[in-house]
């Protein structure tokens, strides 16, 4: 067989996923997240002021031509600072789930297949840290290491662990128990190269899926703590902390805290909406219904 026949098909099954995600609210999603994504990569260039500039002449200027989303209490530029924070708060979001995805691929994948003792003792750490809320775990962890971005990134993914965790590991005691799995353990090959060329290609959509949809999680969490003044510090334009800067100044400057809360519930949803295409895209059962 030639690899133009051997192509072929990858072809057309990677052009019938394409087609299922674009379905629906599959396009309006993807498009609407491909936009915020380019205005959050291209915020320096495409912002009219910067991230920090400041005008007391112009503090706390409705919205207008020259201030869209106007001007907070130091005459910074809300709609500046929303597309600056558009870019921390989507980095913070997918370095936490990818994190979270990390580990708990690596804790639930061993756990799932060796089983037994190492499946207690695992699973026994992710029940501890499930009796926690998640946001209250990564409120524990950055008020023990201080607040920062990178600490905010580490409490948000470890706080995502034990979801991943769960998820892997009901999958693995499937896949397991499948005939080539069996057949694989049978003639002794490693089980690292079980898990890495059986086990993981068959949980690896249900993971992609849960990811996508862990980024959304963990902006709100990430947004969350910076209302809570437990996330970036101040000049740092983050949609949480913009939020705090305004909530005192509401009945005089709704802008403020409005702009940004809405990006939040914005990207969030746009995310749901195309993790919840991504998913009908990967699984054709779902997909043609």
């Amino acid at each position: 067989m030639t690899d133009a026949a051997v192509a072929q098909p990858v072809r057309a099954a990677a052009g019938a996923r394409v087609s299922r995600l674009m379905r629906g609210l599959g396009a309006p999603a993807t498009l609407a997240l491909a936009a915020i994504v380019v205005a959050a990569v291209l915020a320096p260039a495409i912002a009219p002021f910067g991230e920090a500039d400041i005008d007391p002449v112009n503090a706390l200027d409705p919205p207008s031509l020259a201030h869209p989303m106007g001007t907070d209490m130091f005459g910074r530029d809300v709609a500046s600072r929303v597309l600056y924070g558009a870019r921390l708060s989507l980095f913070i979001g997918v370095a936490a789930a990818s994190l979270g995805a990390v580990v708990g691929l690596a804790v639930g994948m061993i756990a799932g297949y060796f089983g037994r003792w190492v499946d207690r003792v695992a699973m026994g750490v992710i029940d501890t840290l499930l009796a926690f809320p998640g946001t209250l775990l990564a409120m524990v962890i950055v008020a023990m290491l201080g607040p920062s971005t990178a600490n905010l990134i580490l409490a948000v993914g470890v706080a995502s662990v034990p979801g991943y965790a769960r998820l892997v590991r009901s999958m693995t005691l499937s896949i397991r128990e499948a005939d080539y799995v069996l057949a694989a353990r049978a003639i002794g090959v490693h089980p690292l190269v079980v898990m890495a060329r059986h086990v993981f290609p068959n949980l690896r959509a249900s993971l992609i899926v849960y990811a996508t949809l862990s980024v959304a999680s963990a902006i709100l969490n990430a947004a969350g703590l910076g209302f809570l003044g437990l996330g970036s510090r101040p000049p740092t334009a983050e949609w949480g902390l913009m939020v705090a800067d305004g909530r005192e100044l509401l009945e005089v400057a709704w802008w403020i805290s409005t702009f940004p809360g809405l990006a939040i519930l914005v990207t969030t949803l746009v995310i749901y909406g195309f993790g919840d295409a991504l998913n009908r895209a990967l699984d054709p059962k779902r997909g043609a219904r």
